[in-house]
């Protein structure tokens, strides 16, 4: 304790060292961010037993929640543009100034705006951001443990939650806070925006549930709510059920990546819905986040969806353990398959739903009514998967054709209609229905 007791110190040595005590941490928070950086970027938080960057700041280093969110969130903008951490470290820029920076950063605009936020005060950068950037401002949520008890200011914040609900205006009590009770550590203040669809989807619940909740406490409402998603995520995620059925009896062998139902009620009960890798420390990773059912021996080696052999792995260290078995490089490959796929997939649903809308409007010029049009377009959708637009336009007429002769601007064969192109108008005189 001797060591910070600084009376001994005159005046301009206290301000001396203060200054050079500022510049060395700016300089050591610059080399904390690189270095958090570059883990991050290695992912070397997967070997040591945690599912995330934020997860081995806080509970490995021992960092706040806030305090390993604002380092990170500051060193990847710093990592992808590194002026920021000479701006860090010469005292040009604030850690929260960076934070603000950061979502806003591109390749254009990075050195602009670096510039315009040095030795910028906080609110200054915010009111710079909000000029350059108007209507970005993202969703606020948050949860704040309640300090007073059921019955004093958490009752009335409760009370104007349910009041914005129901887009009732209210006005700040000047009332003080009574005492902490003996219920305060059991309650806690959710604070959020929401968008108006949510909220009347929150006044149509609490009119629904007016006989069970007549006074339509948001609080009781969004509990029964989050109980009615569970159940129904639990039943997605790992086939739960109030009365399962007896396990069929068929060939593991016969589809070894589909795991049966009571496979994967057995194995979270037993891995207590959590991720079980076990870091290099003896750590268990425990995330209860973007779980898998993992093979322990891989499928392509001969590995079988059986209780023993299955087990629950966070998306992270089920693709660490990939790159153990089959090599990182081999991984690489594969995911930037997946991924290619994905955009060629996202491309070609897209360009099919173009072609429904052109084959819907098109029947619709032709006088069908709208039911009929879609009906007929998604039958074509399937007929002729991958199809030009002409080729699902006739297969959609077929469709429609009724037993007897269509006549169609005095047209009787299907196949000779004219393709139909969006803008160009056909005057049609048909039944496009059964007759």
């Amino acid at each position: 304790m001797r060591a910070y007791s600084l009376t001994h110190l005159t005046d301009a040595a206290l301000m001396r060292d203060l200054a050079v005590l500022v510049a060395r941490d700016r300089a050591t928070t610059a080399a904390l961010l690189a270095h958090i950086a570059e883990v991050d970027a290695r992912r070397l938080y997967l070997p040591a037993g945690y599912e995330s960057m934020h997860a081995y700041c806080v509970d490995a280093l021992h960092l706040s929640e806030d305090a390993a969110y604002k380092r990170i969130q500051a060193a990847r903008a710093a990592r992808q543009f590194p002026a920021v951490f000479a701006a860090l470290a010469e005292g040009r820029l604030n850690l929260t100034a960076a934070c603000l920076l950061a979502p806003h950063l591109s390749a254009d605009n990075a050195d602009g705006l670096l510039a315009a936020a040095e030795h910028q005060r906080n609110t200054g950068i915010r009111e710079m951001l909000a000029r350059r950037f108007p209507g970005e401002s993202g969703p606020f949520a948050a949860l704040i443990p309640s300090p007073v008890p059921r019955g004093g200011s958490t009752q009335l914040a409760a009370q104007q939650v349910d009041a914005a609900v129901q887009g009732i205006p209210t006005e700040p009590s000047e009332s003080p806070a009574p005492a902490p009770g003996p219920d305060s550590q059991d309650r806690i203040l959710l604070q959020l925006r929401v968008t108006r669809s949510t909220q009347d989807k929150l006044r149509y619940a609490q009119a629904l549930l007016s006989h069970s909740v007549p006074s339509g406490d948001t609080a009781e409402v969004l509990d029964r709510a989050l109980d009615a998603l569970i159940a129904r995520c639990e039943g997605r995620k790992f086939a739960a059920t109030a009365r399962p059925r007896a396990p069929r009896t068929r060939p593991l062998t016969a589809g070894p990546r589909q795991v049966p139902a009571h496979v994967k009620r057995a194995v979270w009960a037993r891995d207590e819905g959590r991720c079980t890798f076990v870091g290099d420390t003896g750590h268990r990773c425990g995330t209860r986040r973007f779980l898998e059912f993992d093979h322990s021996t891989p499928v392509a080696r001969g590995g079988l969806p059986t209780i023993e052999l299955m087990r629950l792995r966070c998306g992270g260290h089920n693709q660490l353990e990939a790159e153990r078995s089959f090599g990182a490089e081999f991984m690489d490959i594969r995911r930037e398959d997946a991924r290619r796929r994905a955009v060629e997939a996202r491309a070609s649903a897209a360009a099919a739903s173009e072609r429904s809308r052109d084959v819907i409007a098109g029947l619709r010029q032709l006088g069908c009514r709208v039911d009929e049009a879609r009906r007929a377009a998604e039958h074509a959708a399937i007929a002729c998967d991958g199809g030009t637009l002409e080729d699902q336009l006739r297969s959609a007429l077929k469709f429609l054709r009724p037993p007897r002769s269509t006549v169609v601007t005095g047209v009787h064969d299907v196949n000779r209609l004219p393709m139909l192109v969006p803008g160009r108008v056909f005057v049609a005189s048909a039944n496009c229905g059964s007759s």
